[in-house]
């Protein structure tokens, strides 16, 4: 039934694509010439919609190259986003060199421009909407996938946790087998030399497999239990925690080999993408909140004693240090580089408490941004003396410094911030680290904004 639900689906997601495309040209169209005015029309509209017999099998073929029309359980709304934007923009290329190969000048390329913007848009929202309709009946028990699960390792009760606490996945996990009865809540099928009964009796969709290191031995025996059976399986290696969520394969004569930390940003585009944008923001903000700051920076002076800018030395990338600069929001005292500063800090004053909470303070990190120590996006940067203590501590800490330190982050927008646990925070900061892309960084921004979010830390 599933598989059926899944072609159905694909389907649909086929045919709306095609809708959109075929609305959005004559919307397009009539943005440009009737809403923007001003242009003369060389090109009748009808052309346009010949362009489309064109331009609609070329976008769903590229979508389907791009994996946009299969089962997207296990990723990313962004991931998705992304995939559309790309398909959109090479399209947008594609048809702009025909149309120069073939001379056709007399076309609107503003028009075009606008046609793309649509589609993204359009199609973007389209799968946004699916995706929250498929996450409301999922949570209701429909359109679920059928999991066997093989193993009782740690990392086989995670995966029971995860798939019970995120219901829009949709999975079912309908018992597991193993050679100890010790997963509370989910039904003991038996040992793992059980499994071929078991799949002749359960017919699932899915086998995870998640044996301990001790029972590596039995994988050979499951994989060619579920390759007879036809059954789809997925393994959790006994090692996944010391793996990235997106591993990365090289190939040496056959022999595969995996990364095991991959970081997009290490890609010299995607690195050179991130530090413009970083620069352009941070200088035009730099200029828009000059105002704010100039206030901020004589409050402070009448405040208390001591200098405007508080520099305080943090880690960054590759772990050298750096001054960051705040405004200085406490007292002048002996413990900066080392008190971990709360909500009712006694060393901060009136004025500084009200910087902190409207995240003012942190304005001048803009110029640390401008300057290349840092990111708008990114970990939070530690001072040395946390750093040594955490880094003995907490598994992966130092995984962090391996990017630019950011004002703002994907732990902070998710509440981790100030006093809370440092775990947590690297849990977040490596998915983000590990999973980066420009709109993941646009929509930290975002929720910074809604939120309010400019962490509360250390001094």
């Amino acid at each position: 039934m599933i598989k059926e639900n899944q072609r159905a689906l694909n389907g649909i997601n086929v045919l709306l694509d095609g809708v959109i495309l075929l609305f959005a040209m004559p919307m397009a169209f009539a943005i440009r010439f009737y809403v923007l005015s001003g242009g003369i029309i060389s090109v009748p509209l009808e052309n346009y919609f010949l362009l489309l017999l064109f331009l609609i099998p070329c976008h769903l073929v590229v979508f389907a190259t791009m994996g946009l029309y299969q089962s997207l359980r296990k990723r990313t709304i962004e991931w998705e986003i992304g995939r559309v934007f790309l398909g959109c923009g090479l399209n947008f290329a594609l048809i702009q060199t025909i149309l120069f190969l073939y001379k056709g000048i007399n076309y609107s390329r503003a028009t075009l421009v606008i046609f793309f913007f649509l589609s993204f848009v359009g199609m973007s929202g389209k799968r946004v909407c699916l995706r929250l309709i498929l996450r409301y009946f999922r949570q209701r028990g429909f359109n679920q996938k059928h999991v066997i699960l093989v193993g009782d390792s740690h990392m086989a009760a995670r995966y029971v946790k995860v798939v019970r606490q995120q219901k829009e996945y949709g999975y079912l996990v309908d018992g597991y087998v193993a050679d100890h009865d010790s997963i509370p809540g989910v039904p003991y099928l038996g040992c793992v030399s059980s499994l071929e009964k078991v799949l002749e009796r359960r017919h699932p969709d899915e086998v995870v497999v998640a044996l301990p290191a001790e029972e590596f031995r039995y994988t050979r025996e499951v994989i060619e239990l579920c390759e007879k059976d036809g059954v789809k399986l997925t393994m959790i290696p006994f090692y996944a925690e010391y793996i990235p969520s997106n591993p990365q394969f090289d190939n040496m004569d056959g022999i595969p080999l995996m990364n095991i930390r991959y970081i997009p940003l290490d890609n010299w585009i995607n690195g050179a993408m991130k530090r413009v944008f970083d620069v352009v923001a941070s200088a035009l903000l730099i200029v828009c909140t000059s105002p704010i700051m100039l206030v901020a920076a004589v409050g402070v002076r009448l405040s208390s004693p001591g200098p405007i800018i508080f520099k305080q030395e943090r880690v960054g990338r590759n772990k050298k240090p750096f001054l960051m600069y705040k405004f200085r929001s406490m007292r002048v005292n002996d413990r900066e580089d080392t008190g971990w500063s709360r909500n009712s800090d006694p060393r901060k004053t009136r004025f500084g408490a009200f910087l902190r909470k409207c995240s003012m303070d942190e304005l001048p990190q803009l110029f640390n941004v401008l300057k290349g120590d840092m990111s708008l996006v990114g970990p939070r940067p530690e001072v040395p003396h946390y750093v040594q203590q955490f880094k003995e501590e907490i598994p992966l800490y130092m995984v962090k410094h391996q990017v630019r330190p950011g004002i703002t982050g994907w732990a902070q927008v998710n509440g981790l911030r100030g006093d809370t646990s440092i775990e947590e925070r690297i849990r977040y900061d490596i998915y983000y680290i590990e999973n980066w892309n420009f709109f993941f960084d646009i929509k930290i921004l975002l929720m910074t904004l809604t939120k309010g979010v400019i962490n509360q830390e250390k001094l």
